[in-house]
């Protein structure tokens, strides 16, 4: 400690060399007492690291929600485009010669796009005036369905088909093939925008 010792015309300082008993017994300064002043770990615990710790396991569990929800969707959409490609296609492609204009038309009602504009001008161009005139019946079966990619408004399908074909009193003929059927979702219903033979 230093003592300042003011006399008449001289000024004297000079160094005491007692300390007063509570600087003694001081403790030296920590460094985490420079940075947190008298902030003890249990506050720091409370305040600081549990609302991180909240914020992280917070953050976790969103993200985690998320991909299950996302998970869940994808195989929605999979699973619904599946059996709309899988119903869709019988349609198209199954038809009596008595009942062929209504079979087409409302197979129709299951497409979208320019698709369902070609489907249109191919089954009153071709496919209805030949099945009266000829008298063609054909009946397709779907042997199995693979989901190639599906989104919550796009999917495309690989479709395996078995169609029998009858033409008037000959025996049926069957063929095997299968499609890609890509589909888009309009106004909640999963519609056929291609079908392309593979």
């Amino acid at each position: 400690m230093v003592d300042i010792d003011i006399a008449s015309d001289d000024i004297g300082i000079t160094a005491d060399t007692e300390a007063p008993d509570e600087v003694e017994s001081a403790a030296p300064v920590e460094p985490h007492t420079r940075w947190f002043g008298r902030l003890s770990w249990k506050r720091m615990l409370a305040y600081g690291l549990l609302p991180a710790l909240a914020l992280i396991l917070g953050a976790g569990s969103g993200c985690l929600t998320w991909q299950v929800d996302s998970a869940h969707l994808a195989q929605l959409a999979r699973d619904e485009s599946m059996k709309a490609a899988t119903e869709s296609t019988v349609k198209l492609l199954s038809y009596r010669p008595a009942t062929v204009d209504k079979d087409l038309t409302a197979a129709r009602d299951r497409l979208t796009g320019t698709f369902r504009d070609d489907y249109t001008k191919l089954v009153n161009d071709v496919v209805i005036p030949g099945s009266k005139q000829k008298d063609i019946e054909s009946v397709a079966d779907v042997r199995g369905a693979a989901s190639i990619s599906a989104t919550s408004h796009h999917a495309v399908v690989l479709v395996f088909i078995n169609q029998t074909v009858v033409v008037g009193k000959d025996a049926p003929a069957g063929t095997a093939s299968s499609v890609l059927v890509t589909l888009d979702k309009v106004q909640n219903r999963w519609l056929i925008s291609q079908f392309d033979p593979v």
